[in-house]
Formats: C-alpha cells, structure tokens, sequence
C-alpha cells in the first residue's frame, strides 16, 4: 500500500466528519423553527408631470478647472462651468382632471449650504455658486425664479462657480454633491 494511501485512509473520516457537520450547521440555520426577521423600506412616488429630465442630466459630474488663491483674493471668485438640464417629452396638456395645464417650471438646487453658498469638501474659505441664464443666484434650498416651459424640449442653461465666502482660504481639492428638481405649475 502506497504512503499516500494511507493518508487517504486517516483524512477521509476527518473529512466526512467535517462534511457532515456543516450540512447539520447550514440545515439547522435553515429549519423552519428558527424565525427570520426582515424589514423592508420603500418609498416613491407616481406624479403627472408635463415633462421628464433628460436621463444623460440625471446624474452629471462637473470637472471644475484649477483655481489660485490670487484669483480667489483678487476678484472673489475662481473657475466657472457652465451646464445644463434638458427637459424632454414636454406635454403642456394635463392628462388629470384634477390638475390644471403646467406652463411653468421652477428649479431647485439643494445641498449642504455656507453662508449662502453651496458647501464644498477639502477645500475652505469657498463655496459654489449655481446662477441660471439670466444670472439668478440659487439659494440652497429654495427654488429659482419660474420660467415659462415650451412643448417638445427645452434647454435649462446654468452656470457653476467657485465663489469666496469671506473666511480664511485654504488650499486643496474639493467635491460637493448636490441634489436638483424641477417643479411644474
């Protein structure tokens, strides 16, 4: 009988052994006599909206240009980019009986907020600034002025700025996520 044989011989039972002790373990986490407890979360909602956000805008990640301190202290502001939401599939005609035409629409930019500003990470004495095509600041939280929506598509250009808000600069890269949504009246 070879050596390896006779390993086979002694390791074999060990092996069964073990096997079968982990099917025990697996069923009796399985058995129906040990409850499982779960929860569940949901949340959403079905609205009417005289049009949808194109699914390219939904999710948009903006590489803001390098800024210096110089520009910072000498004007008040840094880099800007320019972006855009577009509204698609508009249909001014309300499909409900209980809500009326939507004509207008208001955009609202929210996220953490300082000193009017829109709070960025790794970075201080700035914060964005968001300003719609008529140069309306947004205000973390509250809604730009309305405008008028047209049926088809229609282009929402907006304008992103690194702006000083007077507090002691520092130097570094900086993020900031921000959230959007477009009311209809």
């Amino acid at each position: 009988m070879s050596l390896a044989c006779s390993i086979c011989k002694k390791a074999l039972p060990s092996l069964l052994a073990l096997s079968a002790l982990g099917a025990t373990f697996s069923f009796a986490l399985a058995s129906p006599s040990a409850p499982e407890f779960g929860h569940v979360h949901m949340q959403g909602s079905i609205i009417d909206t005289p049009c949808a956000i194109s699914t390219a805008d939904i999710h948009q990640s903006i590489e803001m240009s390098v800024s210096t301190v110089g520009e910072m202290v000498l004007n008040g502001r840094g880099s800007q980019k320019a972006f855009s939401l577009n509204l698609v599939n508009c249909d001014l005609n309300s499909h409900s009986q209980e809500q009326p035409d939507s004509t207008h629409f208001s955009t609202t930019f929210d996220g953490p907020s300082d000193h009017g500003l829109f709070r960025i990470s790794g970075a201080e004495g700035v914060g964005l600034q968001i300003t719609d095509a008529l140069g309306h600041p947004a205000t973390p939280g509250q809604p730009l002025p309305s405008g008028a929506l047209v049926p088809g598509t229609q282009r929402l250009d907006y304008i992103l700025r690194l702006v000083s808000n007077d507090q002691p600069l520092k130097v570094g890269e900086y993020h900031a996520i921000l959230r959007f949504k477009v009311d209809y009246f």
